[in-house]
């Protein structure tokens, strides 16, 4: 297995059943093969899949993010860093944010049309 790519880890049945859908829960039966880690039977999630430290907590651009409220906010990111608008920001405030963030050349990750 590539030591980059982590199994996307499914519940137990998951691919047998639409109902119980993909996401992840913790096998609790007594028999259950998933939870005494058999062979063939799915991997779970543990300390070995973590990510490096040096990617953690990283947007998948590469920036780390700054989570931003108003105008004087900006001044936290610096050129390692991308702002982040919250989402409780009206439209007004969040187009006045965009403008002061291009002018200092600022990158948004999530920008409005």
């Amino acid at each position: 297995m590539n030591p980059r790519k982590k199994p996307n880890f499914r519940r137990q049945l998951g691919k047998r059943y639409a109902r119980l859908h993909g996401t992840w829960r913790a096998p609790k039966g007594m028999t259950s093969k998933l939870r005494r880690k058999e062979k063939s039977h799915g991997r779970q999630p543990n300390v070995g899949y973590g990510a490096p430290k040096t990617l953690r907590f990283l947007h998948p651009s590469g920036f780390k993010e700054v989570l931003i409220h108003n105008i004087s906010e900006l001044s936290k990111v610096d050129s390692k860093s991308a702002a982040r608008i919250a989402g409780n920001v009206g439209k007004k405030k969040r187009t006045e944010i965009q403008k002061k963030a291009e002018e200092m050349k600022i990158r948004i990750l999530n920008p409005r049309k």
